[in-house]
């Protein structure tokens, strides 16, 4: 009991494996996240914004809303 104490073995204990549809739905969203980064990354590339103004959101939200439809 001591030696698994006082070496943390209690803190890697294995956990329960999500289900299939928590596993489905992280995939879904960590897929939407990279997707929104990617359109993001293209239009700062392509209209070449240093700063990003209350226009630039605008239209940032504009295709995002656009893009997961």
């Amino acid at each position: 009991m001591a030696n698994v104490l006082s070496t943390g073995a209690w803190l890697s204990a294995p956990t329960k494996k999500p289900s299939f549809f928590s596993r489905l739905l992280r995939a879904q969203m960590e897929s939407r996240q990279r997707r929104a980064d990617r359109v993001v990354k293209q239009y700062i590339a392509t209209h070449g914004l240093q700063k990003l103004s209350d226009n630039g959101e605008r239209e940032i939200s504009r295709l995002l809303s656009n893009a997961w439809r």
